[in-house]
């Protein structure tokens, strides 16, 4: 046993100050989630009068009641429908997230029609990619809830309709592999909505509210002169029983969901043995111990500024079982932190940052990783990093080698990666600690999370070194004035796109967490990653056919 011994005081002035910031920023992460819950709420009495459920009541009763859900992206297009954190609408227009139906964990996608009519954003549309490359990586039925009025033409971009195909080439995928795809069409799948259904492996559909055409009537008269009634181009028993779109027909809501669950159900994808154990499935028998701090604690550990010092070891210990873990090459670059130990019972290994990386620390996570490769251990990195050292020792140690060895490490990994932004996420450190561009199979944010090409301040300050020599050399004056007004504009732009909210809303990450909550994120994402390396699918040439 090598349980860390804490010399963080949890109850002094700094640790007091800090959590109360980060209870702030808690605070207005629930609100912005909440503005898109209270949004789509208004849609109510429309909803009462037609009968239906609202969307976040669907995915309510999909679920098993009492297990986990993890929520994904829930921030998605933040301030990109609006410049103003005000009015922004946060969500992208779709629930989506992680939960077990039938004892099945599974992927369920639902379009927010309480907004827009479940009109497709543009980062909604990114939204649904994301979590179909979850779905499909790691093994996950996905379930789809439709009731979406299609593109908003009046919003109107043709790289949104080029991109947007990938959408149903990802069904396709699904399907192929061998991991079921479940429709339930509460309403409207128009043009290209209408493959969603036509995509998926089994349709259940809704009577009088279900519609599924590639023309709606006023494009039908449009186009070819037709007139035809919604129901006769593609409601709902049309399709169960002429065209054969839909395989169930359902009363309402509440029935559709329940046929969803059946069929979830006889899919037996909960029952399914995996193939072959080996270290994941021994991994699971293991006895998870809860960490010896209590994770209250993170709340005060991670300094707003960022540029005050914090232990990363401190924040291990709140995470990982029994506060027990093995350091790996301590005294060895050791700004780079690389810990062995478990979290809910499975072997991980983990590599954070107390500073910037250096040479000595890009060679120590470089080994470390080929060795949990050789071991089988999934890798989690903690980011909390200024990037990787800069200057003439550096340079002539061959910082940029060393790096570049430890970016060929993470690339090429054959472990499972999961990432958490804790703190700052920096220039190239970005990259070597796992960042979006390097598809970990998950990447969550802290609130106080920062990410960037540099800090705003240093990317100021080299924006004024650079200004004001080029104007000596061309004997103008510098005005300190106006000098001073540069350096704060760019310090202005890159705090504000540095803000974890902000990128969150761009989807650089898969949501913004709770720190309290980061135990708990992990375990699902490394249950699903066990899961995923055990279950043997049965993968097809083509996806399921409609007949």
């Amino acid at each position: 046993m090598t349980v860390f011994q804490s010399a963080w005081n949890a109850q002094g002035s700094v640790a007091v100050q800090r959590r109360e910031a980060m209870l702030a920023r808690i605070a207005a992460l629930r609100a912005l989630e909440a503005r898109a819950a209270q949004a789509s709420a208004k849609s109510k009495p429309v909803f009462d009068k037609r009968g239906q459920l609202l969307p976040r009541e669907r995915v309510g009763l999909l679920l098993d009641p009492g297990t986990p859900w993890l929520p994904l992206c829930s921030l998605a297009g933040f301030m990109q429908d609006h410049k103003d954190p005000v009015l922004s609408v946060p969500g992208g227009g779709i629930v989506a997230g992680i939960g077990f139906i039938e004892g099945a964990r599974c992927m369920v996608v639902a379009s927010d029609s309480g907004i827009e009519a479940g009109a497709i954003q543009a980062m909604g549309l990114e939204k649904i990619l994301r979590v179909q490359e979850i779905a499909l990586q790691n093994k996950l039925p996905f379930i789809h809830l439709v009731e979406s009025a299609g593109a908003n033409l009046m919003r109107y971009r043709v790289e949104g309709f080029v991109h947007g195909g990938s959408l149903f080439r990802n069904l396709a995928r699904l399907s192929a592999a061998g991991i079921p795809v479940v429709t339930v069409q509460h309403g409207s799948g128009t043009a290209g909505g209408a493959y969603m259904p036509g995509l998926s492996d089994v349709v259940i559909m809704v009577r009088k509210r279900s519609r599924a055409f590639l023309a709606g009537p006023p494009l039908l008269m449009a186009a070819t002169g037709e007139v035809a009634t919604e129901e006769e181009l593609g409601g709902a028993e049309m399709h169960t029983s002429v065209s054969g779109l839909g395989e169930q027909l359902a009363e309402d809501d509440r029935q559709a969901l329940g046929l969803a669950r059946q069929v979830v159900a006889r899919t037996e994808w909960s029952n399914r043995p995996p193939v072959h154990a080996g270290r994941a499935q021994a991994a699971m028998n293991s006895v998870a111990i809860e960490p010896l701090y209590p994770a209250e604690e993170l709340l005060g550990l991670m300094a707003g500024d960022l540029r005050q010092p914090v232990d990363m070891h401190e924040v291990i210990a709140r995470l990982v079982d029994g506060s027990d873990f093995l350091p790996f090459k301590a005294l060895y670059g050791a700004a780079t932190v690389c810990v062995q130990a478990a979290i809910d019972g499975r072997a991980v290994g983990i590599i954070s940052n107390n500073g910037p990386i250096d040479v000595a620390g890009a060679n120590k996570a470089t080994h470390f990783i080929q060795l949990m490769c050789q071991l089988g251990h999934p890798i989690v990195y903690l980011q909390n990093t200024t990037g990787y050292m800069v200057g003439k020792d550096a340079e002539q140690g061959g910082m940029i080698k060393h790096g570049s060895k430890m970016i060929q490490a993470v690339t090429n990994a054959t472990v499972p990666q999961i990432t958490i932004q804790c703190g700052a996420s920096f220039g190239a450190g970005n990259y070597g600690m796992c960042g979006r561009g390097y598809a970990p199979r998950f990447l969550f944010s802290w609130p106080s999370a920062k990410t960037a090409v540099m800090g705003g301040e240093q990317a100021a300050r080299t924006m004024q070194i650079v200004t004001e020599a080029a104007m000596l050399r061309k004997g103008i004056a510098v005005d300190a004035a106006q000098s001073q007004a540069q350096f704060d504009k760019i310090v202005a732009v890159f705090e504000a796109q540095a803000d974890a909210f902000y990128t969150s809303g761009l989807l650089l990450d898969d949501g913004v967490i709770d720190p309290r909550d980061t135990r708990a994120v992990l375990a699902q994402c490394l249950a699903m990653c066990a899961e995923a390396d055990t279950r043997q699918l049965r993968p097809m040439q083509f996806g399921v056919a409609r007949m």
